[in-house]
């Protein structure tokens, strides 16, 4: 005959295994989750709210006396600030997240990675149609000793043009698809469009989602009007950076995806990072 089954506060208590103390006193920089997709809702400048998805990395400092962390406890705060109830993640609030982190965990210090598609709805320069074009976008923050850090890290596609093929051409010249990455440590609010903002007005000419014929004439002249070398994409977006108060440290990177060669044209500048 079956025992009939006991309330929670009956039962015996669960060991606590991650709480018992290691022998090895060897401190772990970070523990943690990593590659877990979850939905979150986005705001950026525009106070838009935009639902996605994010690959989220969530780690915590574990001091050398601890066996383990408590992995559950992460994905619980994932969800939390998941929930329909929860305030829109921003810039502005990912400080807050990890105080949240560290202060459940118990921990020294925390890390947490967000990687996610961002969609911007673009008006196209002539015909003003409207449509959606994706970026990729990261937002890191670190706790740690006190201190806390935050990068902001966007992929903006963009197209450019060769001067050297324009300058040597009796006619035409190549253009290909490129990619402007920023990674920024800002000291004030820096939003993530204002990055992408950057990247595309030093490409020869920006994406859109949809083109009508005379859009796509504008874009066409646009590039051969604005030509730029791989190096030209790099300088002139550190160039904006360096002169930015709101930035304390960047790296920039362009490749060129060409498209009279069987290879990428790459380049990168970096300043405190």
């Amino acid at each position: 005959m079956n025992k009939p089954q006991q309330p929670d506060d009956m039962l015996a208590p669960i060991a606590d295994v991650q709480s018992r103390r290691d022998e090895r006193e060897l401190a772990i920089d970070q523990v943690g989750i990593r590659g877990l997709r979850y939905p979150l809702v986005f705001v950026d400048r525009d106070g838009v709210a935009r639902a996605t998805v994010a690959t989220c990395n969530v780690y915590v400092a574990l001091p050398a006396e601890q066996k383990g962390t408590h992995m559950s406890r992460l994905v619980e705060l994932l969800e939390e600030h998941a929930a329909a109830s929860a305030p829109p993640l921003s810039v502005a609030n990912f400080h807050a997240l990890l105080d949240d982190l560290v202060a459940r965990l118990d921990a020294p210090g925390g890390r947490i990675d967000f990687a996610f598609p961002f969609f911007v709805r673009k008006t196209a320069p002539v015909s003003g149609v409207a449509s959606l074009l994706d970026y990729e976008v990261k937002i890191s923050g670190e706790l740690a000793a006190g201190r806390y850090t935050q990068t902001l890290d966007v992929v903006a596609p963009v197209t450019s043009l060769c001067p050297c093929s324009k300058e040597i051409s009796a006619y035409g010249a190549h253009s290909q698809r490129s990619a402007i990455r920023i990674v920024a440590r800002p000291l004030a609010d820096v939003f993530v469009s204002d990055l992408l903002r950057i990247a595309e007005e030093e490409a020869s000419a920006e994406l859109y989602g949809i083109l009508k014929r005379a859009d796509e004439k504008y874009v066409t002249e646009r590039a051969y009007d604005h030509p730029r070398f791989v190096e030209d994409l790099v300088r002139g977006v550190a160039a904006r950076l360096a002169a930015d108060p709101r930035i304390g440290a960047f790296a920039v990177e362009a490749e060129n995806f060409e498209s009279i060669h069987n290879h990428s044209a790459f380049a990168r500048i970096s300043r405190g990072l």
